[in-house]
Formats: structure tokens, sequence, C-alpha cells
């Protein structure tokens, strides 16, 4: 019997530069490539999947010629949860350095926690945050069942 994946699966982002993205995604979300391929599609020319192994999730990359999708902006972000306030400030640092800072970091406390916001390749929001407690809440809900 096939295995059929349900619930909510990925994000996916188009792309101009397939590897900038992925360089981007490794280096600030700790992300790496679990899948990649040339589909045989118009408009698609690579496409990479990217998890963090913490979860069943992905983000997915697709390489296209022509990227008219409006990105996310200022505020609409991919958000990742790290360890530690030291790693985020580790990678505020290299942000500084290589200009892909959006807004300076702020410690909003409980549920939001200590965040960051970088500028990826094509103009999308990360968020890197400390604290949060949205993941938290989730499995709380689904104990609750």
């Amino acid at each position: 019997m096939k295995e059929i994946d349900v619930g909510f699966t990925h994000v996916a982002f188009v792309v101009r530069e397939l590897d900038k993205s992925i360089a981007f995604y490794e280096r600030y979300a700790g992300m790496s490539v679990v899948h990649r391929r040339e589909p045989d599609v118009p408009d698609a020319r690579k496409v990479a999947w990217l998890s963090d192994h913490t979860r069943p999730f992905a983000l997915v990359l697709v390489q296209a010629d022509n990227v008219t999708d409006t990105p996310l902006g200022h505020f609409g972000h991919l958000g990742i949860a790290c360890a530690d306030r030291e790693e985020i400030d580790r990678k505020i640092g290299m942000a500084r350095v290589e200009g892909v800072l959006r807004k300076e970091p702020e410690d909003a406390g409980e549920p939001v926690g200590y965040y960051v916001f970088f500028a990826d390749p094509d103009g999308n929001t990360l968020e890197l945050s400390y604290g949060q407690q949205v993941g938290l809440e989730v499995i709380r809900d689904l104990t609750s069942y």
C-alpha cells in the first residue's frame, strides 16, 4: 500500500537563483537539501526541497526564469526557532556583514520571545527566534484531542 502524505507539509517560494537561495537557507536556517530535481513543467527550471530535520516539513524552492510572485515582505515571514540567543546573535553578525539584516533583533517577551528578520536573496523574510511558543502551543493543542 502506498504511503499518503497528509497535513501541512511545506511552504514554496519561487526564486531567481536556486543555488544562491539554498546557500542562504543552509547558512541562516540550518536547512539542507532533501530532494532536488529538474522538473518537466513550464517556467520551472530547478526544484529543491529543504528541511531542518526537526519535523516533517519542507521549504520548497522553485527556480524560474520569470519570478513574478510577490515575496514575503517586511512582516510576512518564514519562522525558525533556535536553541539559544547566542546562535541568533552570531547570525546577526553574519547578516550585518552580508547586508541581509532586515530588522534589528527585539525581545518581545512571552509568547513572542527574542527575534530578528533577515532578507533572503529574493526579498522574502526569514525570522529567527528564541523563546517563541508556536511549536509548543501546537503540541499542547494536539494532546488535547
